[in-house]
């Protein structure tokens, strides 16, 4: 770029004569307006990042808050499965260790452990909509899972205590698996394999073969042993405190069961068999509550891992045949 002409009159010669410029005043004059032309550029540059990208450490601040928009995002899944996890060990709480202890069971707005009055999550309103919703979430779900922790924690200390009181009614009730092998089939209307039609099964079948060592589930009496028509060979066990344990399509009895003898948790008093009318070797095993049949499967605790009784719960709730 270079200095434009210039004119001044010369009144001497009436005419107007151009104004000439050195070398070095043109250099200098290039380089003023190339140095404010930068100074311009530059100072809309950082207006502009400024307004509509932001400065270096917004742009670090924003992609902090990203990444840690996402790790809450993650965390929900982990809460989500926590709260699952929770809420199974409180149904296990009252169906299980509640009912056998004949404890009153904790209602679900009592586990729930609700509070009312204002929104105590209101400083998150602060943030743009999702993000606010996302922390609100959070801190009411994480405030939720403690309060629903220290009512369990309580209820275990409960059983604990009801428990120390009942110790000998503890030895009697059934708790145990009657035999190792794998459930077949649950409590409840299944359809027979034999009659070809649904009818209620009283009992849980467990995979068994024949000779298969058949196990009593608690301390007790026996109140029979011998044949009971479709059932097959039968041992009924008197645990007292209104419980029975029956025990179906064994092959045979251990040596010395016979009605009246005494047998502890965990003796051997039959083997497993498919006598009477039974699709195949198993194990039928019922647990009568005051001469009515109940769920078996609530009742398998003492040596059950809680990934295998969730894995005879859903056996259990899919399975619709049974064995017998």
């Amino acid at each position: 770029m270079s200095l434009k002409n210039h004119f001044y009159y010369d009144e001497a010669k009436c005419e107007f004569v151009p104004i000439t410029y050195k070398r070095t005043e043109q250099v200098i004059y290039n380089l003023s307006i190339w140095i404010l032309s930068g100074v311009i550029l530059t100072g809309i540059g950082i207006i502009l990042l400024s307004n509509y990208i932001g400065t270096p450490a917004e742009l670090a601040l924003k992609a902090e808050n990203e990444a840690l928009y996402e790790q809450l995002e993650s965390t929900r899944y982990s809460i989500v499965d926590l709260d699952n996890q929770l809420s199974e060990i409180a149904q296990k709480d009252n169906e299980m260790y509640r009912s056998v202890l004949g404890m009153d069971k904790i209602s679900y707005e009592e586990r729930q452990a609700g509070i009312g009055g204002s929104d105590p999550y209101e400083d998150f309103d602060v943030y743009s909509e999702s993000t606010s919703e996302l922390l609100k979430w959070t801190a009411s779900k994480v405030d939720n899972l403690e309060r629903r922790i220290g009512i369990q924690q309580l209820s275990f200390e409960q059983i604990k205590n009801q428990y120390n009181v009942n110790k000998e009614k503890m030895g009697n009730i059934p708790a145990i698996k009657p035999t190792t092998g794998i459930l077949l089939s649950g409590f409840g209307m299944r359809n027979h394999p034999i009659l070809g039609y649904p009818r209620p099964h009283n009992g849980l079948d467990f995979r068994a073969d024949v000779g298969d060592p058949v196990l009593t589930t608690g301390d007790g009496k026996i109140r029979f042993a011998g044949k009971k028509s479709t059932l097959g060979n039968v041992v009924i066990v008197n645990h007292g405190f209104g419980f029975e344990t029956m025990y179906a399509h064994l092959s045979g009895f251990a040596d010395g069961i016979r009605s009246g003898v005494e047998v502890k948790r965990g003796q051997q008093i039959a083997m497993a068999g498919d006598s009477g009318l039974s699709e195949g070797p198993h194990l039928h095993y019922e647990v009568h509550y005051n001469k009515r049949p109940v769920d078996p499967i609530y009742y398998l605790f003492a040596d059950t891992s809680p990934e295998e009784y969730a894995m005879f719960k859903q056996i259990a709730e899919t399975n619709q045949n049974s064995m017998d």
